[in-house]
């Protein structure tokens, strides 16, 4: 299983993100790294199909359901959907559901669970 956190430099919720992935890996059992990728420019964002910072990926996927269809790369800020209010950190359950939709994959996901 391949975890990145796509972030811009000095982004104040990639860190916030960082740990509460780490947090959601630990409650599903799952042992795994978790790669900061810096988006340093334009280019890059539109390269990686970047949405915002942070961002977070499972497989190559995004963790946010409606955010996985033909939006553009952003070279900015984003938000998440926590509760009917708008947070710049991913909420807990979005994580964990993306990483069990990664386990349940056909090709298994490669998890290591503790």
């Amino acid at each position: 299983m391949k975890i990145e956190v796509l972030y811009l430099q000095g982004c104040p919720n990639h860190h916030q993100t960082v740990e509460r992935v780490r947090q959601a890996l630990s409650a599903e059992g799952i042992t795994h790294i978790v790669e900061e990728i810096e988006v340093q420019d334009e280019n890059m964002a539109k390269a990686l199909g970047f949405l915002g910072s942070p961002s977070v990926r499972i497989n190559g996927r995004d963790i946010e359901e409606d955010a996985r269809a033909g939006q553009q790369a952003d070279f900015g800020c984003r938000t998440y959907l926590d509760g009917g209010r708008r947070s710049g950190v991913p909420p807990l359950a979005m994580i964990r559901k993306a990483l069990l939709e990664a386990a349940d994959a056909p090709d298994g996901g490669g998890t290591e669970r503790a």
